[in-house]
């Protein structure tokens, strides 16, 4: 009985020692898991805060981008307005030229519009208009040397011009004077080979061709005249008219029909008739058929012409 007691006692002891044993181990491995635990948590939070780090970084760096994105393009804008001020400016008489012009500003203007609503981020139709800048730049420098080259040439036109202006001007100048020299010339050698009558008389002569004072009795007026020695003037027959204006200014003719050319006008004549002229002293005379009642007394003026010149004249009172 005793024994079996003792046996009781050290069962208890020995089940008192296992349950000590066991709330140590449990205690033991409850430790060590909460212990991974907080490891575990303390690197998912480690986690955590590396990509929200990240996260943070990727934020400031798309920031910073988008800010250089978008002065990028604020100043491809610049840049794509300084080009159209450029292409307004450049100006040409030139008519193809001055239509390229137009169409190249005029592209210019589109893409300024089409930069100016497009998202800054577009960094690929961004690269395209910087390099279609870069190329209406060249087309640009093209039109300039173009329109220099017309400019340059347009004044070296200009100058010749105006000095084909001024040498027109100075052969005109000589031509007006070498005309001018002409004409006096002319004139002198005109004058020096116009005819003059000298030694004019005016007789009255009755039907039997004797002297008569008599206004009733007289039928014919002689006008006599000889055309002085001229060695200027041109040899050959002329023809010579005679005017016989009355005291009233009445002009004795017979036909108005009987005219000649006189500064440029035709006038009529009294009478005339045709002259051998050698160049020489030549004297003739003309006769004037008077009409019944024609005369009055009074003083008669007496021209003679020929080649269209006045070449003498007397008054004679009958």
């Amino acid at each position: 009985m005793q024994i079996y007691i003792n046996y009781i006692k050290y069962s208890h002891f020995v089940l008192t020692l296992t349950r000590c044993d066991l709330t140590s181990q449990s205690e033991r491995t409850l430790h060590i898991v909460n212990k991974k635990l907080i490891l575990g948590i303390v690197a998912v939070a480690t986690v955590i805060i590396a990509l929200l780090v990240m996260l943070l970084r990727a934020n400031t760096q798309m920031a910073e981008m988008t800010e250089i994105f978008t002065e990028e393009k604020n100043n491809l804008v610049s840049d794509y307005e300084e080009l159209y001020t450029e292409y307004t400016d450049l100006h040409t008489d030139n008519d193809s030229l001055s239509g390229l012009l137009e169409e190249q500003r005029e592209r210019v203007s589109q893409l300024t519009e089409e930069l100016q609503t497009l998202k800054a981020s577009n960094a690929r139709r961004i690269k395209e208009l910087q390099t279609e800048l870069t190329t209406l730049r060249t087309v640009m420098r093209s039109f300039i040397v173009q329109i220099d080259s017309l400019n340059t040439r347009n004044t070296e036109l200009t100058k010749e011009n105006n000095e084909m202006k001024g040498r027109l001007a100075s052969v005109r100048r000589e031509n007006a004077t070498l005309q001018e020299q002409n004409a006096t010339l002319n004139e002198k050698m005109n004058v020096a080979a116009r005819l003059e009558a000298k030694n004019i008389s005016v007789e009255t002569l009755n039907y039997k061709d004797k002297q008569t004072s008599k206004i009733a009795k007289i039928a014919k007026i002689k006008v006599g005249f000889t055309l002085a020695k001229n060695v200027s003037a041109k040899v050959g027959m002329r023809n010579v008219y005679v005017r016989i204006s009355r005291p009233d200014g009445q002009l004795l003719i017979h036909s108005k029909a009987d005219t000649f050319r006189y500064e440029d006008s035709e006038i009529n004549y009294s009478a005339h008739r045709e002259v051998e002229y050698g160049g020489e002293d030549t004297s003739s005379y003309i006769v004037y058929s008077v009409d019944e009642g024609e005369l009055m007394s009074g003083n008669y003026e007496t021209e003679l012409f020929a080649d269209g010149e006045r070449i003498g004249q007397t008054t004679s009172k009958l």
